[in-house]
């Protein structure tokens, strides 16, 4: 078998495990029994049981069709829009309750951080690898267009600001009883990315154009609408 089959192998078997028994009742062992394998060879793929999991989750968002549609545009300032408003979206579907599991991804993430930090550094990896380049590329052609300033300083650092920023909001709906209320959904929603696009450089003239088309539409179809 080679070493691709393997490893896809031991994903299989893990993702069978983590649905199972949840990731602090799922160990390496019980991973490497299920794909009927020696824990020592599945070390060689995978260090780790965060690493391991970190990985099913990586593609689980490369095989989201929608994220998937976004990336596959032409890097714009629309495009801008959209991963913002998609990402403003996830985080605000896991704080007013919509999405249970990504909840408990969400506290384990937290969890990490105030821990060894091993499965935050490898999830920010990952999205920076599969989402940073688009957001990037889209800030420097709204910048070119005029619908955007520089701000100076490493651009892929905008994309981890507007991260942390809808990462926090998430946080304070987790508890049974959240932290804050922060009132209607659809005006947090707008609320927040306004705050972003703001705070990466867009113009209020960009902001007003394009978020208006990108919250009244499935995510990807305002950018097919804008490319077409």
């Amino acid at each position: 078998m080679t070493s691709d089959l393997r490893r896809q192998l031991i994903l299989g078997a893990a993702k069978r495990c983590f649905a199972r028994n949840g990731f602090a009742g799922t160990t390496t062992k019980s991973v490497a029994a299920a794909a009927a394998i020696s824990e020592g060879l599945l070390f060689k793929h995978f260090p780790s049981k965060a690493a391991l999991y970190a990985e099913i989750l990586a593609e689980e968002c490369e095989a989201d069709p929608e994220l998937a549609h976004l990336l596959g545009q032409e890097p714009s300032t629309a495009t801008l829009v959209e991963l913002v408003r998609g990402m403003v979206g996830h985080f605000v579907n896991i704080s007013n309750g919509s999405d249970q599991e990504e909840a408990q991804r969400l506290r384990f993430m937290a969890a990490s951080h105030l821990e060894d930090g091993e499965f935050a550094r490898l999830l920010y990896g990952k999205i920076a690898d599969l989402i940073g380049p688009t957001f990037v590329t889209s800030l420097e052609r709204a910048i070119e267009a005029g619908d955007a300033v520089e701000t100076g300083g490493d651009p892929l650092n905008l994309f981890w600001f507007a991260h942390h920023t809808v990462l926090t909001a998430a946080m304070t709906g987790l508890p049974v009883t959240p932290c804050l209320e922060y009132g209607d959904v659809a005006v947090l929603e707008r609320q927040l990315c306004q705050f972003i696009l703001r705070g990466i450089g867009l113009t209020e003239a960009a902001i007003a154009f394009h978020l208006d088309r990108a919250l009244s539409s499935t995510p990807g179809q305002s950018v097919a609408r804008e490319s077409a």
